[in-house]
Formats: structure tokens, C-alpha cells, sequence
């Protein structure tokens, strides 16, 4: 059995990963890319690829990056990636749930209130405030900034559920 070298196709496959890898680093936030253990040289190209305007020199940039990361351990950055996926995805859920919460309180008033309660094991006297207030407000404006307030404090209270029962 001959052990032969891989093929030019197969290794530009796996510098493109790598890559593309590195290219969802520029992305991330400055705070994520400081919980990532990146190798210095890595760390200034993706920087610097942040604040870059030209394609063309992006292109280049993105290219270095790809040569950097060929000497980098991947999996780290792998995990480090999907990791900040998946608190993406969470916050969005966090997001959808809040407005549909929103929307039901306005609309359905007491009721969809303490079915949110419920939800949430207790309740929150501003968001009862704010539904009153809604009730009672006289113009589009208003609503639309009581709306908001309801929107913060239902969000407020499901990240906060959502951050307990994750830990």
C-alpha cells in the first residue's frame, strides 16, 4: 500500500477552507476575536482586513489571511466560530419570541399578559404599566414608543430566562 501525497486539487481545496475559515473571522466583534487564542501575525491581517474599504486590497488581505491560517491548529477557531453561531441563532430566537409577545399583549391586552407570566414565572409591574399606557395612548406616536418600551421589557425578561436556564 503506497502512501501518495495529495492531489493539487485536493490541497487548493483545503487552502480555500482554511480560507474561508479565516475569512469568518473578520466578522467577529473585537471582544470575540479576543476570546480566540489567534496567533499574533493572524490577528493583525484579520484587524486590519476589518478596516479595509478597497475589494481589491480586501481580496489580497483575505488571500494573506488564508496563507496565516495554513499555519494555525483550525480547530479551535472551528469551535470558537460555532460556538458564536449559536449564540447568533439564540439572540435571534430571543428576538422573534419577544416580538411576537409584543404583538400579542397589544392586541389581546390582560389576557396574552399573564399567559406571558406564566411563561416567565412572575411578573413585571413596568410591562403592566406600559400595557395600560398603550390602552390609553392617543396618538401613533405614542403607541409606537409604548410599543417599544414593551418590546425591551418582554426582551429584557427572556434573555435573562434564556441566560438561567443555559447555565
Amino acid at each position: 500500500m503506497s502512501l501518495s501525497k495529495p492531489s493539487k486539487s485536493a490541497r487548493k481545496r483545503e487552502y480555500l477552507a482554511l480560507q474561508s475559515l479565516g475569512e469568518q473571522l473578520i466578522g467577529l466583534s473585537t471582544e470575540q476575536l479576543a476570546s480566540i487564542s489567534l496567533d499574533n501575525l493572524l490577528l493583525e491581517a484579520v484587524q486590519t482586513a476589518k478596516s479595509m474599504k478597497s475589494h481589491g486590497a480586501l481580496r489580497r488581505q483575505k488571500q494573506l489571511i488564508g496563507k496565516l491560517m495554513r499555519e494555525v491548529d483550525p480547530d479551535p477557531i472551528r469551535i470558537a466560530l460555532d460556538t458564536f453561531g449559536r449564540h447568533d441563532t439564540l439572540a435571534k430566537k430571543v428576538f422573534r419570541e419577544s416580538e411576537h409577545w409584543r404583538n400579542r399583549i397589544v392586541a389581546e391586552g390582560s389576557t396574552a399578559l399573564m399567559e406571558f407570566f406564566v411563561l416567565i414565572g412572575g411578573e413585571n409591574r413596568e410591562l403592566q404599566e406600559q400595557s395600560k399606557f398603550y390602552k390609553a395612548a392617543e396618538n401613533d406616536k405614542e403607541r409606537r414608543l409604548i410599543r417599544r418600551k414593551i418590546f425591551s421589557e418582554i426582551h429584557k425578561e427572556l434573555a435573562s430566562r434564556r441566560q438561567n436556564t443555559s447555565h
